[in-house]
Parts: C-alpha cells; structure tokens; sequence
C-alpha cells in the first residue's frame, strides 16, 4: 500500500509541473499536450514516465537535447514523498486524502511562488473550497469544537453537531489566515507606501485556515514571519560582505566601502519581493505534520 501511494504521489507530481509551468501563463492544465518549450515537438507518452523518463533522458530533450530542468524531477520525488509522510502519519483513512491534498496545493504554491512570485487562484480558491468540504468528513477538532459543545446545545444529533463544528472551526481558520495576512499587508502599505503582501498570499493562508484551523493557522503564520525574516537578514548580510569586498578593490579606504556596502545592501532589501508564500507553505506542511506535536510541547511550560 505504501509503494502504491508513493507511485500515486509520483503521478500527481508530474501533473504538479504542468500546472506549475502553465497556470501563472494562464493556460490550460489539460490541452494541449505537453511538449518542448524549445523545439515545440509533444512529449510522447513513454517520455511522460514520472522520474524514469528524466533519468533515461539525463535531463534533457529526446529531440533537440535541450536541457529540462532538475525541478522536474524535485517535485516528482517530493510529491511522493508527502503522500507516503501522509499516509505514515495518518493512516489509511479519510484523513491522508485530505492532507495528500494540501500537501499537493502547497507544494505546487511554494515552487510557483518562487518562480514567478505569483499565487494562481485556480489553486487557492479551489483549496479554499476543498479545505471547507473536506472538515465535514475529517474533524477539524479545533476551538470551536473544544470549548462550543459545553456552552451551545444544537438540536440536531451528535454526529451531525460534531460535523457542524468542524465546519465552524474550518471557517474560524480560512478568516483568521486570511485577515491577518490582510492586515499586515495594510499596516505595510501605511508604513512603508509600498504593497508588502498581495492577495494571493491571503488566499493562501484561508486555504491553510480551511485545512488546518486557528492553532496551527497561527503557528504557520508566526513561524514563517521567523523564517521570512531570518532569509530577508541572511540576504541583507551577504548582499553587504560581497558588495564591501568589491567596494574595497576600488577603495584605499575601508569604512567608506563598508558603508558603500551597506547603502547597496539597503537598496536591496527595500526593492526586493520576497516570495513570502514561499515561506507560508513551507510552514503549513511543517505545522500538518508536527504543529500540534509543537503546540503541546509548548503547552507544557504553562
């Protein structure tokens, strides 16, 4: 079963490149065929196998050998590898399709948003809707279900109360992302006069919202404000030590190359867009699978 699930991963790990490459162009993920963006020749179907077909190829085109990039091949592997995570973590149940699915989403979102800083909405918005449906089936068991059953008694039965709240809780989450991503973008935009984060990445955290509710909503947003930070400072500090080094070449003088340096280093961290979904979904899958672990670690000091 678990070698099932990973060649089932591998599978929809090829369909992830297509929409990877074509949905930010606004194309269709079904026709036309998949083909050489260099010589325009289809791809047949015994160069379509996920994995094996870029390994017998060695990376490039059967036809013009024009190189096919190792991202290929990454997210193939990574997809399965998420599937089997889930299906390790979760079981055979309801529960693995449900998360095989974020994990899907995510993956996709993240490389995406790092190729072209673009979030589709034919991702998110779809996750948006999974996410909702998907807690009437697989409880969300977050604040509303914890804490509503001993304050509101619904005059339904108690299968039909607990869907209900996991329902409650799934929109708790998608508002909760959602706003506050919104509104750190707008306390960005008053600060700085300049958009921080777009609107895809406030999709993107309604989504995860939708999937994973408030707790570990919360956490993917604190810990991947941390990681964004942490890349943004580490980018600003090597941006500084290369431009000093090279300041210093041309200047006799040390402390003027250094602040050269850190004037270049500045100009970059106000002019560069930082692929914060990058960030955000990486996050989200570290929270699916050991946020609460996290959070009850934590819980344990109070």
């Amino acid at each position: 079963m678990a070698s099932a699930i990973f060649l089932f991963g591998l599978a929809f790990g090829s369909f992830l490149n297509v929409c990877i490459y074509r949905l930010p162009l606004g194309l269709s993920v079904v026709s036309p065929r998949s083909a050489c963006p260099e010589c325009k020749q289809p791809i047949g179907s015994y160069d379509n196998i996920p994995v094996l077909s870029w390994l017998i190829l060695v990376g490039r085109c059967r036809h013009c050998k024009t190189r096919i990039s190792a991202r290929y091949l990454m997210i193939e592997l990574l997809t399965g590898l998420l599937f089997l995570a889930c299906y390790w973590h979760f079981g055979l149940n309801l529960s693995t399709l449900k998360y095989c699915t974020l994990a899907f989403l995510l993956l996709g979102l993240i490389f995406t948003d790092a190729e072209t800083k673009l979030l589709p909405d034919k991702m998110t918005l779809p996750g948006l809707a999974l996410g909702v449906t998907f807690s009437l089936f697989v409880p969300v068991n977050d604040l509303a279900s914890q804490f509503l059953p001993g304050v509101v008694n619904l005059p339904v039965s108690g299968d039909v109360s607990a869907r209900l709240l996991s329902l409650v809780d799934s929109l708790l989450g998608a508002a909760v992302g959602a706003s506050f991503i919104y509104g750190a973008g707008a306390i960005y935009l008053r600060w700085r006069g300049a958009e921080g984060m777009g609107f895809g990445d406030v999709k993107l955290m309604a989504m995860v919202g939708a999937f994973l509710g408030i707790k570990l909503t919360i956490f993917t947003i604190f810990t991947a404000s941390l990681a964004g930070s942490f890349f943004g400072l580490t980018t600003v500090f090597i941006v500084w030590m290369k431009r000093t080094r090279r300041f210093m070449k041309r200047l006799a003088d040390a402390p003027a190359a250094r602040r050269r340096g850190w004037q270049s280093a500045q100009m970059v961290y106000r002019n560069y867009q930082m692929p914060f979904g990058v960030f955000l979904g990486s996050m989200a899958l570290i929270a699916l699978f050991f946020g609460n672990r996290f959070l009850r670690w934590y819980g344990g000091f109070f």
